[in-house]
């Protein structure tokens, strides 16, 4: 299970580091070509950010769930499907590898390496659409992920693709995918100094979207699965009855 669990924590550490280098390098290329049209560059950020995710879900989903996400990984622990110890593997992994897609992102543009940003992203209303995001999120994961699994990954990457569109915040609903991009000074940034109001946010509406999926949905918490491709265990037994077949 030791082996097991350092091939997830991999897998969460390689889809975060993809998936912030899609949204901060999108960022950068979608600046450079748009000729100063800031909803031509945000239309190009959210092309390839929705797109990157639908792809990474279904490459590492069968690995680790495919969370990339603290939000997601700590209501995946609060409902049972993930342990406390193995959640607190998967944040750091996440968080790392945000931290290396921001600076792959940079070095594959000719950038400095690590730029504290200085985009300003702040008060009530950019909470608000945090919370709102990330609640969107955690509910389009629990109610899918429980009766119609295979469309995961669709659902998410779509999702985020509208939300960048409908919150003033342009949904980052992610907390290690915020403190990545608070290193950026490029078109994804977020100051350094507005980064706790966006984890609080987040937080708290992915708490509250679990808290509402266990009363729409009896049972939620009693039975726990996969949030959102099947992982851990799952593998698990999987290579024992392959084992014990040959």
């Amino acid at each position: 299970m030791k082996k097991l669990l350092s091939r997830r924590l991999a897998a969460e550490f390689l889809g975060t580091a993809f998936l912030v280098a899609a949204v901060v390098g999108s960022g950068v290329m979608a600046e450079r070509l748009a000729g100063g049209n800031v909803a031509l560059v945000l239309l190009a950020n959210t092309i390839a950010t929705g797109a990157a995710l639908a792809a990474l879900i279904l490459t590492f989903g069968s690995i680790s769930g495919a969370h990339f996400n603290p939000a997601v990984t700590l209501a995946d622990a609060l409902e049972g499907a993930l342990t406390w110890a193995e959640a607190s593997g998967y944040v750091p992994a996440q968080i790392l590898g945000g931290i290396t897609g921001t600076i792959v992102a940079h070095l594959m543009f000719g950038l400095p390496a690590i730029s504290l940003s200085q985009h300003i992203r702040s008060g009530p209303a950019q909470f608000l659409s945090e919370f709102v995001a990330s609640f969107g999120l955690l509910s389009v994961i629990w109610g899918c992920s429980r009766s119609r699994s295979i469309a995961v990954p669709f659902a998410v990457a779509a999702y985020i693709t509208a939300a960048y569109w409908f919150t003033s915040s342009t949904s980052f609903a992610n907390p290690a995918v915020t403190i990545a991009r608070s290193l950026s000074d490029t078109f994804a940034g977020i100051r350094p100094i507005d980064v706790p109001l966006f984890i609080t946010a987040q937080l708290f509406g992915a708490l509250a979207a679990t808290l509402v999926f266990r009363w729409l949905v009896p049972g939620l918490d009693r039975e726990p699965s996969k949030v959102l491709l099947a992982h851990g265990s799952e593998i698990a037994n999987a290579e024992i009855s392959k084992s014990a077949a040959r």
